[in-house]
């Protein structure tokens, strides 16, 4: 199975383009940090990334949502690699499932060495999840090629454009 990692800074536009490449007939999965998030503020809990179990809360429903993905191709809202990014920005320890998720999709392969960063749109809109500046977000951008430079993968650039354009660029690249 070809498993795809659509990675980038947040406001990017990662989600459009996973909704265009479902509506495309292709299999997706969905981020998990949003919906930890949103779980978390239902719960009560306002900034709930500033918590470092945030994380390790991340990776587990990354990785219950890989082992059910079906499809070939499968794009990825995001891997453990981005956890990583993660923690990182926002000075989190590398906690030890984390490390240990790492290991694992590096043994065992997981993801296409191929992963598509799409590029910032040059404005972010805040949510309740998403509460960074373009500032912020295009250096969290810089995490993420880092983490991703660092574990051996190959970046391809998804530039600003239309969505088309963008499933267009991703397509064309597999």
């Amino acid at each position: 199975m070809r498993r795809y990692i659509l990675t980038g800074a947040p406001g990017a536009g990662k989600t459009v383009l996973l909704r265009a490449l479902e509506c495309a007939g292709h299999a997706v999965v969905e981020e998990a940090a949003t919906d930890v998030i949103a779980l978390a503020q239902g719960q009560g809990v306002a900034e709930p990334w500033t918590d470092p179990g945030f994380i390790d809360a991340v990776v587990a429903l990354q990785k219950q949502r890989e082992a059910r993905a079906v499809g070939d191709p499968v794009f990825f809202d995001r891997s453990p690699i981005c956890a990583l990014a993660l923690a990182r920005f926002l000075g989190h320890p590398v906690s030890p499932p984390l490390h240990a998720e790492l290991a694992r999709i590096a043994a065992e392969g997981v993801y296409q060495r191929r992963v598509f960063l799409v590029r910032s749109l040059g404005f972010v809109t805040p949510t309740a999840a998403r509460r960074i500046s373009l500032d912020d977000a295009l250096a969290f951008e810089r995490v993420h090629e880092a983490a991703y430079a660092e574990f051996g993968y190959d970046l391809v650039s998804v530039p600003p454009g239309s969505v088309a354009d963008r499933v267009k660029a991703v397509l064309g690249a597999l």
